[in-house]
């Protein structure tokens, strides 16, 4: 088998069996098979596309080109979340705790943020003393006894997908669907769950710009796991305003603890109850609306929050940060962003907001960098809001004295204002199973 016959097929159009699927990703995380060879091939992959056949035999040889994750020691049904990513995106704090409440088992792995997205991961060290490296009995047997344990992705969990990413993002074959479906699900069934719910994200500050689009990578990731024996619900959620109002680490865990004491943003709320529900459909096989109920009652109970409180003690976390948010620190600058004009907010540049909280500390660009826990943003006013002349849109919260002038400039920027109003964005566009 040689790797130009596999190029020449699929570029004029050809199917690739599981075979020779495997020949060149087997060759190329072993490094037998050069850069440039898979570079022209995951170029006529962009092109040509893949049918579900294909696309489940590459996610799958990706997941098993590394360690498998074995859960199968946990009892019960384990179900994951899975979002593709977005600005004030804090959703697992509040979704875990909740469907581990209800007797699901939440074997959950994270990753840190990159660029302007943040990560789950760095969300959890601003709790001081929380460990997110455990050892696997420790983590195995903790989600047993309390149903949920939260850490870092370790391992060498699907390095394939760890090689072609780096090498899509410099051959301009990112925006590939198929190679971002088989790219996240192959990470997922590596990660050993049962069920699989996927947040995909829509809108200014996600990866996929068009519904179309959305609904295109949902349907195929949806497809991926039905064929891998592991059914999946997606939801396409709207990424086109921030979620919440807290945007930074320490300040969204504070938020997240909100919403779990019945408090909260009613956007966040939303669209949290909705994951939530779809994993306990999945762990529980019951209906949505039973499910949306169970869900609504252990958020109103305290059952989801005292859930939460158990997880951060169980992984060394000080809980009493946890009980009274007001002991995470905040930064040195709390700075007001105000109004330039009068008139309705008629767009935000998701995207853009996430920069400037990266700006201000709260992310990285490289992933030597380091974060500061208390860096961050507070948006008081939304897409569809009227506001004043000089009335406060946003609160900046950061350590950086001289990026302060630029920061609230870009945020400025990062709004659209009209005459006339807009409709409320709407939350969740679909539901696909």
């Amino acid at each position: 088998m040689r790797m130009y016959d596999i190029i020449e097929k699929k570029r004029d159009g050809g199917k690739l069996s599981q075979e020779e699927i495997a020949f060149w990703i087997d060759g190329y995380v072993k490094g037998e098979i050069p850069d440039y060879q898979v570079s022209s091939l995951l170029m006529a992959i962009f092109f040509r596309g893949l049918d579900d056949e294909e696309l489940t035999n590459l996610t799958l040889i990706m997941a098993h080109s590394g360690d498998m994750v074995d859960l199968s020691e946990i009892n019960g049904i384990k179900v994951d979340k899975h979002s593709t990513g977005g600005v004030g995106d804090k959703t697992t704090f509040i979704v875990a705790p909740i469907v581990a409440a209800l007797g699901g088992k939440v074997a959950k792995m994270s990753g840190k943020g990159l660029g302007f997205t943040g990560g789950t991961a760095d969300k959890l060290e601003s709790i001081p003393g929380y460990r997110i490296n455990i050892p696997k009995e420790d983590f195995i047997r903790q989600v047993n006894e309390i149903g949920i344990s939260l850490i870092s992705q370790s391992g060498n969990l699907t390095p394939a997908d760890k090689k072609l990413y780096a090498l899509r993002d410099v051959t301009a074959t990112v925006e590939s669907i198929p190679l971002i479906a088989s790219s996240i699900m192959s990470k997922k069934i590596a990660s050993g769950a049962d069920k699989i719910v996927l947040d995909v994200k829509l809108g200014s500050g996600a990866f996929m710009k068009m519904i179309e689009d959305a609904k295109c990578l949902a349907e195929k990731m949806v497809n991926i796991g039905r064929l891998a024996q592991k059914e999946t619900i997606a939801l396409i959620t709207n990424m086109d305003v921030p979620l919440g109002e807290n945007v930074g680490n320490s300040l969204e865990v504070i938020e997240a603890i909100e919403v779990l004491k019945g408090r909260g943003p009613k956007d966040l709320l939303e669209v949290s109850i909705e994951l939530a529900t779809a994993m306990v459909m999945l762990s529980k096989q019951i209906s949505q609306e039973e499910a949306r109920e169970l869900v609504k009652t252990v958020i109103v109970n305290g059952e989801a929050f005292e859930k939460l409180r158990q997880v951060v003690r169980a992984q060394g976390g000080d809980v009493s940060w946890i009980d009274d948010t007001s002991r995470f620190p905040e930064a040195k600058y709390k700075v007001e962003v105000r109004a330039p004009q009068a008139g309705y907010i008629c767009g935000m540049n998701t995207e853009e907001i996430g920069k400037v909280a990266c700006t201000l500390g709260a992310g990285r660009e490289t992933k030597e960098d380091q974060i500061d826990y208390s860096a961050g943003l507070k948006i008081l006013k939304k897409t569809s809001d009227f506001v004043n002349q000089d009335e406060v849109l946003a609160i900046l919260y950061t350590n950086k004295e001289e990026i302060i002038e630029e920061a609230k400039q870009k945020y400025i920027q990062a709004l659209a204002f009209s005459e006339n109003g807009v409709e409320k964005p709407k939350l969740i566009y679909e539901i696909i199973k």
